[in-house]
């Protein structure tokens, strides 16, 4: 077997869980964590970017970040700065990065990226799909270089989370995710349904973040009002989406049940815009375009969340 790490680009919208998701990357000795290019999304473009800054440099990374686009492709969202705090990061005021962002666009880096580890490339991304759809717009021949592309997003039988029927990445741009299922062959899918079914408890949590770590004392500190938010609206177990998403795509061995269906996005919709259409039954002929995470192994999920939390 090769020792060569597997190149892993992360396009993500920092944000508690997606914070955790990425120390769960640069703690896994099998990938090498290539760059995150950052989105708009659970707050705005500028606190993700300064959030995503701050990560690298608590851990002691020297990933590239890049900054994509601002807002989504056509019509404006609302960000979910109520889960994270303003500044996506519980409002903790933390000192700010000292290193800065590439001067370079996060599509244009997600093509480079794509070029110089062509086929071998993990792509994953934790937000709104906007800038991998940018990406595709100027390169259409993008899914032929990357190896395996995952998504965190979707609600498979419409059981929302920022709306009646839709989640809240997908929402937030249905025309970005609509290009992007549309032209990969096959996404892996960890959507909010699977989620909700691999909570853990916000007991062990705190067990967790109780190491002596720098890792454990800033995320502490940053997930302490989505923690209480959780605890509040939904009770004893908490629901990290990003970090199971993370969990999947660098253990993919873990997962116990995958559906593969065809998988369309609604762009219009008087109730449904941005809800993720699984056809179950496969009623209209399409290829299946998603690998839909079903079911995850509770223990190894959480053995690597305690594991990400408590690295030096």
């Amino acid at each position: 077997m090769s020792n060569e790490r597997i190149p892993l680009l992360i396009d993500t919208d920092p944000g508690v869980d997606d914070a955790l998701a990425l120390l769960m990357a640069f703690n896994d000795a099998r990938h090498e964590v290539v760059g995150l290019t950052i989105a708009a999304g659970n707050v705005g473009l500028e606190h993700t970017v300064a959030n995503a800054l701050k990560l690298c440099e608590v851990c002691k990374v020297d990933v590239p970040v890049f900054a994509g686009t601002a807002e989504p492709l056509l019509h404006p969202a609302e960000d979910a700065a109520f889960v994270h705090g303003r500044d996506g990061f519980g409002d903790t005021g933390y000192a700010p990065a000292t290193r800065t962002a590439e001067a370079e666009h996060a599509a244009l880096a997600i093509l480079r990226l794509s070029h110089e580890h062509a086929g071998k490339l993990l792509l994953v991304a934790l937000g709104p799909l906007t800038n991998v759809a940018l990406a595709l717009k100027l390169d259409p021949t993008l899914p032929q270089r990357v190896a395996r592309c995952l998504v965190m997003g979707g609600a498979v039988s419409a059981h929302g989370n920022i709306t009646a029927a839709a989640e809240f990445n997908i929402a937030f741009d249905p025309e970005a995710a609509h290009i992007v299922f549309s032209a990969f062959p096959k996404i892996d899918v960890a959507d909010w349904e699977a989620v909700i079914a691999h909570g853990f408890l916000h007991t062990d949590a705190e067990r967790w973040l109780a190491a002596e770590s720098p890792r454990a004392g800033f995320y502490a500190g940053i997930s302490a009002h989505t923690r209480a938010w959780s605890r509040a609206g939904r009770g004893e177990r908490w629901h990290a989406a990003d970090a199971l998403a993370m969990a999947f795509a660098l253990e993919p061995e873990g997962a116990l049940e995958v559906l593969e269906r065809p998988l369309a996005v609604e762009l219009d919709g008087r109730h449904s815009r941005g809800a993720t259409i699984v056809d179950w039954n496969r009623r209209h002929g399409r290829p299946d375009n998603a690998a839909i995470l079903m079911r995850y192994d509770q223990a190894r999920f959480e053995g690597l969340l305690e594991r990400a939390l408590a690295a030096g």
